[in-house]
């Protein structure tokens, strides 16, 4: 079983000062608002309604926290880009998400998800950038990656790799669909590197895939 399974939430945040104390090691979780992040996060965890799925996007506003065991921790940060979201709530969010990178000493990396067939927009590549700038890690992870047929699929993921490289930083890419399962390991292979439960050579093995 993995040890994503036992996930528990604990917190809802409307910005860091409200955060559980910054101890110990997170991963974010962030993206636009209809990147699929809450069902990934179930898929991840095991548990279909661990992260909450709005038929609206957009309506999580809050950063939301889940303990996986002492210590350690899943950061579903709000979802960013929609489109009838007002403009002040929209900045307000975008603030929120910069000052989270910034000043949390346990983030120890960040998972940008991005619809397969729209990678790297404006905010995600902002969001990448303010990352690298942290010196933390990304993983891009490539969600519906079930739309796509296998040789269009890989065509993205190989367009996206390339373009990741600009970043000039750690970031790393991945295929996943939380409909299929497809990416799973690799997605895990990351996080436990990350937070800890492996060494980073379960993850060097896991970049060369899909």
């Amino acid at each position: 079983m993995s040890h994503y399974s036992h996930a528990k939430f604990t917190k809802s945040a409307p910005d860091i000062r409200h955060l559980e104390q910054d101890t110990g090691v997170e991963v974010a979780f962030a993206g636009r608002s209809n990147a699929g992040k809450s069902s990934a996060l179930n898929r991840l965890t095991r548990q279909k309604g661990l992260a909450r799925t709005s038929k609206t996007p957009g309506r999580t506003q809050l950063i939301n926290m889940f303990e996986i065991d002492e210590g350690r921790r899943l950061v579903d940060l709000p979802g960013y880009g929609y489109a009838k979201v007002p403009l002040d709530m929209k900045l307000k969010w975008q603030k929120a998400l910069g000052e989270y990178l910034q000043v949390r000493k346990s983030l120890k990396g960040l998972v940008v998800l991005m619809d397969i067939r729209h990678p790297f927009k404006d905010l995600d590549q902002q969001l990448i950038a303010w990352a690298v700038e942290r010196n933390l890690p990304v993983l891009a992870l490539l969600t519906k990656a079930d739309k796509l047929k296998s040789g269009k699929r890989k065509a993205q993921l190989l367009m996206a790799r390339e373009a990741s490289m600009a970043f000039c930083g750690d970031v790393t890419v991945h295929a996943f669909s939380s409909l299929n399962g497809l990416g799973l390991d690799n997605l895990e292979a990351v996080l436990d590197s990350w937070l800890g439960y492996t060494t980073t050579s379960a993850q060097e093995d896991a970049d060369t895939s899909e």
